[in-house]
């Protein structure tokens, strides 16, 4: 039986991976094929999952999509949990490809030395994604990110900086994302600084995840000959360094956020230290809408992913008949029977150990208190910043 091809999604965090996989699946769902889907997150929050899921292109019922979460594929408990999801895939059928959407903190070099003998699997392509904007807001196009890895290199230290060169290095094909809020110039500076570091990839710019799928089924077999020298060199310390200095934390609560105090805290945290925070959350003044919240580096996107069951039931004009409310009503009673029904914050932030705590805990001091809540279901209102055509918040 021939071997299943797979595609990796690598690229660090923010970079745009779920984008791009929600684009080539739609795709592969217009043109009717047969693709399935392994997403890891290393946050216990699987937001991506979750996104992955509500396409219903793919889903578990299915046996077409798996997600690995709390864990990073590339430690050794992950590489086994990736075995076993490719097991699971296989058993129930043949898909025409795989694609896999690796976490941002994951290195390549494990996944490659466990698909290099693969039986049912043939790597092909291994597509590293590079936030063009951080990279040129960070790195000053590049050119920072090679100089602080050499510099690394030398002290025998390791860094943020070696996972994304060590990603640039595995990588088969280098795509460029976010292009379009850069200029052409930016564009072609950072293509020659990122092929220093792997002279033998080819680098391509999109924006949004408008990467053509046959492009992705095109990809030749992963030459697995020009790496076997970096496994050799890089093993030892990338095992050791598998948790590296990169945490996650998970917040949890049914309170909306403070709009005002959620401003002002996103506008004095934001930074490098904090590399990504994702998830859902509400506002008291938009308490009918399930906002996603999507962050990387210094920007933030907001995003109207649904509505509260507990918002359409308190508005007169839904649209539901009387029997219809009531049947929802039920249900919210039997599966959300807190004071605010379905609606909650649930956000993962993922960032350097030193950064990540202090930003949780000005994000916890956000919510709304129990005297703000009594002055909201009073008809009280709050300063709200936000724009209400949800927009961009840069550095």
């Amino acid at each position: 039986m021939a071997r299943v091809p797979l595609t990796i999604l690598n690229g660090f965090l923010g970079a745009g991976k779920t984008t791009l996989l929600k684009s080539l699946l739609t795709q592969a769902h217009q043109q009717q094929l047969a693709v399935a889907v392994i997403v890891n997150d290393m946050s216990d929050l699987d937001v991506d999952g979750v996104l992955i899921a509500n396409t219903e292109i793919v889903s578990r019922s299915a046996h077409n999509f798996v997600t690995i979460s709390a864990d990073s594929i590339s430690s050794p408990g992950g590489i086994l949990k990736l075995d076993a999801a490719l097991k699971t895939l296989l058993a129930h059928r043949q898909p025409a490809h795989i694609l896999l959407e690796t976490s941002g903190s994951s290195h390549p070099l494990p996944l490659v030395k466990y698909l290099r003998d693969h039986p049912q699997v043939s790597l092909r392509g291994l597509l590293n994604l590079v936030d063009g904007a951080a990279l040129a807001g960070d790195f000053d196009d590049g050119q920072a990110l090679l100089a602080r890895w050499q510099r690394n290199l030398q002290a025998q230290e390791r860094g943020t900086e070696n996972l994304l060169a060590e990603q640039i290095l595995f990588c088969s094909h280098l795509v460029l994302t976010k292009t379009d809020r850069l200029r052409e110039a930016n564009l072609s500076g950072m293509a020659q600084a990122l092929q220093q570091i792997n002279p033998y990839v080819s680098v391509s710019a999109i924006s949004r995840g408008n990467l053509p799928l046959a492009d992705v089924l095109e990809l030749p077999e992963y030459d697995f000959h020009r790496v076997a020298m970096l496994i050799d060199e890089l093993e030892a310390d990338v095992v050791a360094d598998a948790a590296g200095s990169i945490e996650s934390r998970v917040i949890e609560d049914d309170r909306p956020f403070h709009p005002r105090r959620l401003w002002d805290t996103c506008h004095r945290f934001l930074g490098t230290g904090i590399h990504r925070s994702k998830g859902f959350f509400w506002l008291p003044g938009r308490d009918d809408l399930a906002l996603l919240w999507n962050q990387a580096a210094g920007s933030i996107n907001l995003d109207v992913v649904s509505f509260w069951k507990a918002g359409v039931l308190e508005h007169d004009d839904s649209g539901l008949t009387a029997e219809e409310k009531e049947t929802l009503r039920q249900q919210m009673l039997q599966q959300w029977p807190g004071r605010f029904g379905d609606r909650r914050c649930r956000l993962t932030v993922i960032g350097e150990r030193a950064d990540v705590d202090p930003f949780v805990e000005a994000l916890t001091r956000c919510f709304l208190t129990e005297e703000e809540i009594r002055r909201w279901a009073a008809g009280g209102t709050f300063d709200d910043p936000w724009p209400v055509r949800m927009a961009k918040l840069a550095r």
